[in-house]
């Protein structure tokens, strides 16, 4: 079985949050608030967004941009206590009610100061085929979890990111071609992978010069999924360390793809290595 994102998110529609991986479902309402710990960083400083900090993987970024001196800030249903701010997530059945709470609520954050990278990290998984009885609920899931999130974070670019700055999306490997036990996870991420070549062209939107990159990883190495998977081999799995250390790299301008590319991150012998996809 082929996991990009964390397994854990199967189990959301019963819990409504998250604490693992990226953002939770969007089941219910939610109240929602900004929450900030420190005033914002002096004009200088470099700025992230990080778009489902609280989870495994978001959490590993919220760390990794701390630890070089960035201002970061999560956007999630929950707040993560290391970010400098937090802008949280209200739960809803309406894309655009939610889409427009949390870029009203960026916008009131920011004013008109602007961020250096955006890196969207949430995103879940589940399986079935289309005779599957969860087929309807499963795949209105993951619609929510990553594409909800992907055009959310690809429109607060157009408003807030710096020209030369970086966006990054959640895709998956699997993806590239049919996934029959997994319909609602496939249909997702391939929409993910559009929307990042989409965001790659001239009248796009995005600020001059910066670029949309997608991650396309098999499995990221998370608690959650070593738990639901025990037996698995774990040096076939890419490291949060590495995906953390490789959007440093990109935002701050080393190695960093095309915009629009779409970047499989394949592990082997606990190597791994970054090759975007031919188009």
């Amino acid at each position: 079985m082929i996991l990009g994102w964390d397994l854990y998110h199967i189990i959301i529609t019963a819990t409504n949050s998250d604490p693992v991986n990226g953002l939770s479902g969007c089941e219910s309402s939610h109240r929602s608030a900004v929450i900030g710990k420190a005033s914002m960083a002096a004009a200088e400083a470099h700025r992230v967004f990080v778009y489902g900090g609280r989870g495994a993987l978001g959490s590993k970024c919220v760390q990794y941009f701390k630890s070089k001196g960035w201002w970061v800030t999560c956007i999630d249903i929950a707040s993560n206590e290391e970010a400098d701010e937090n802008v949280l997530v209200q739960l809803s059945e309406s894309f655009t009610d939610q889409a427009e709470q949390v870029t009203a609520d960026v916008s009131r954050l920011l004013g008109d100061s602007k961020v250096d990278a955006i890196l969207c990290v949430a995103g879940g998984w589940a399986g079935g085929s289309a005779s599957d009885k969860a087929l309807y609920k499963n795949s209105d899931l993951m619609w929510k979890q990553s594409v909800w999130t992907s055009v959310i974070s690809s429109h607060l670019a157009t408003k807030h990111l710096k020209e030369g700055g970086l966006l990054t999306l959640p895709g998956a490997k699997a993806s590239l071609t049919g996934t029959p036990g997994m319909v609602g996870y496939g249909m997702a991420k391939a929409a993910v992978h559009h929307l990042c070549q989409s965001l790659a062209g001239d009248d796009s939107g995005m600020p001059k010069g910066t670029a949309a990159v997608a991650i396309l990883p098999v499995t990221l190495d998370t608690p959650m999924n070593r738990k639901w998977m025990p037996d698995a081999d774990f040096g076939s799995w890419t490291p949060l360390d590495y995906v953390a250390e490789t959007f440093y790299n990109w935002a701050t301008g080393v190695g960093r793809p095309a915009s629009g590319s779409l970047m499989q991150l394949v592990t082997s012998g606990g190597r791994t290595v970054a090759t975007p996809t031919l188009q």
